[in-house]
C-alpha cells in the first residue's frame, strides 16, 4: 500500500504521478456498468482489470457475456474486452488486485449494503451508483460541485467501521442532478421552496426502446420510489458535516413529480422555485454562466452550465451528450412576482447522473488523498 500522488498542473489540471489506479467494476453487464466502461476505457488516471457481474455471466470473457445486450454507441474496448468475467458473490475474486470498486448492482437494499460493506473491509475504495447507502449519514453522497466537503466524513466512517483503506461514497439520484446543479449556482438567492416535474428517459431503468418496446409513444406517469428520492436526496446533499456525519438541511422545501417518458436518455426537469431574496432572469443566467463548477479533474465538463436562450431548448436529443454528457444544459427562464422562477433543465442521467457522476466523484476522493495505492508495484515519480 502507497500514498497517491496528485500533482497540480500550472493550467489547474490535476494530474496523477506514477502508476495508474487498478479499477473493478461489480455490476459490469448492466447499463451503468456499460457506462462505466465508457468512463474508464480510457482513463488517465485509472485502469479497468477486474469486471464481476451475475453467475450467469462468470467465466466468460467480458465481450461474450454482453453479446446481444451491449446498449453502448462504441465496440467494447479489445483489452476490457478479453478480461474474464467473476462471481460478484465472490468477494475475494471480485476485488483481486484492484484500488477501487464500483459497485452498480440489480440487489434488494439489504444484499447491496452488505455487499458494499464486504468490498469496503478489504481495503478497496468503493463508490457505489446503487441507492441503499444513500441517506446513510456516515456515507458521502456525491454531486462534487455542490458538496466537495462531505468527502471528510470518509475519516468518521473509517473509525466507526473499522475499515482501513477502504471506504464507501455513493452517487445520488439520477433524477436530481440537472436541478440540483442548476440551484446550487443560485444559492446566493437562498431558494426556499422548489416544484419539480422530471421526465425521465428509459435508460434511467436499465432499458432501451428495443428492451421496452410497450414505452413507444408512451408515458408512464409513475417511477416507484423516485419521488421520494428527489423530494429528500438533495437535502442531504445539501447538508452540513457535523460530529455524527452528514446532517441534511430542512430547505429547500421539494415537491416532486417523475414520469417515465419515450426518450432514451437525458432525464429534463420542469422548475418552479421561489427565492427568499430578490431574483431576476438576467442574475439567474448570469450566475449559471459564471458558475464554474469542478475544474481540472479529468472526468470534468469544461463548462457545468450551459444555457441556452432558445425558446425551444433544451432538447434531450440535441443536448443531453453536451461535453460529454457530463454537463447540465438549462432554458426557458422567468421570473414572475413574489421571486417565483421557473426553468427547465436537462441532464444525461446515465453519464452526469450516473457512471459519469461516479468517476468523478472518484477523482476527487483521489484528489483530496482518500484513495490508497494497494497494487503498486512500480515507485511513483513524483
Amino acid at each position: 500500500m502507497s500514498q497517491v500522488v496528485i500533482n497540480k498542473n500550472v493550467d489547474g489540471t490535476y494530474a496523477l504521478a506514477g502508476d495508474k489506479l487498478k479499477v473493478g467494476i461489480v455490476g459490469a453487464t448492466g447499463m451503468v456498468g456499460q457506462q462505466l466502461i465508457r468512463m474508464l476505457k480510457d482513463h488517465p488516471w485509472f485502469e479497468v482489470t477486474n469486471l464481476a457481474a451475475s453467475k450467469s455471466s462468470a467465466g466468460k470473457p467480458y465481450s461474450e457475456s454482453v453479446k446481444g445486450r451491449w446498449f453502448m454507441d462504441f465496440e467494447v474496448p479489445p483489452a476490457i474486452g478479453k478480461i474474464i468475467v467473476v462471481d460478484a458473490d465472490d468477494i475475494a475474486q471480485a476485488t483481486k488486485d484492484v484500488d477501487i470498486v464500483f459497485c452498480a448492482v440489480s440487489l434488494d437494499k439489504a444484499q447491496v449494503l452488505k455487499l458494499e460493506d464486504d468490498l469496503a473491509r478489504t481495503g478497496v475504495f468503493v463508490t457505489s451508483c446503487n441507492s441503499a447507502n444513500r441517506l446513510d449519514p456516515l456515507v458521502p453522497m456525491m454531486i462534487p460541485v455542490a458538496n466537495a466537503e462531505h468527502l471528510s466524513v470518509l475519516e468518521q466512517q473509517r473509525k466507526a467501521r473499522g475499515y482501513t483503506t477502504g471506504g464507501v461514497i455513493v452517487k445520488s439520484n439520477c433524477s436530481i442532478q440537472s436541478y440540483v446543479i442548476a440551484l446550487q449556482a443560485l444559492q446566493q438567492f437562498a431558494p426556499d421552496q422548489v416544484f419539480v416535474h422530471s421526465e425521465q428517459a428509459l435508460s434511467g431503468a436499465g432499458k432501451t426502446f428495443a428492451t421496452w418496446p410497450e414505452m413507444v409513444e408512451n408515458v408512464i406517469p409513475y417511477i416507484g420510489g423516485e419521488e421520494q428520492k428527489s423530494e429528500i436526496e438533495p437535502l442531504k446533499v445539501w447538508g452540513s458535516v457535523t460530529a455524527s456525519g452528514i446532517e441534511s438541511t430542512k430547505t429547500p422545501k421539494i415537491q416532486a413529480k417523475c414520469v417515465r417518458v419515450a426518450v432514451a436518455d437525458g432525464h429534463t426537469a420542469y422548475v418552479n422555485v421561489h427565492f427568499q431574496k430578490p431574483i431576476t432572469a438576467e442574475q439567474m443566467i448570469e450566475s449559471w454562466t459564471k458558475f464554474e463548477g469542478v475544474k481540472g479533474l479529468p472526468s470534468a465538463p469544461d463548462k457545468q452550465i450551459h444555457y441556452r436562450p432558445e425558446v425551444d431548448r433544451p432538447q434531450p436529443k440535441l443536448d443531453v451528450m453536451t461535453d460529454k454528457g457530463m454537463a447540465v444544459t438549462i432554458g426557458q427562464v422567468s421570473v414572475g412576482e413574489d421571486n417565483w422562477a421557473r426553468f427547465t433543465a436537462l441532464a444525461h442521467n446515465a453519464i452526469l447522473g450516473a457512471a459519469g457522476g461516479a468517476v468523478l466523484a472518484t477523482e476527487l476522493a483521489v484528489a483530496k488523498g482518500y484513495v490508497h495505492h494497494l497494487t503498486k508495484t512500480k515507485a511513483l515519480v513524483g
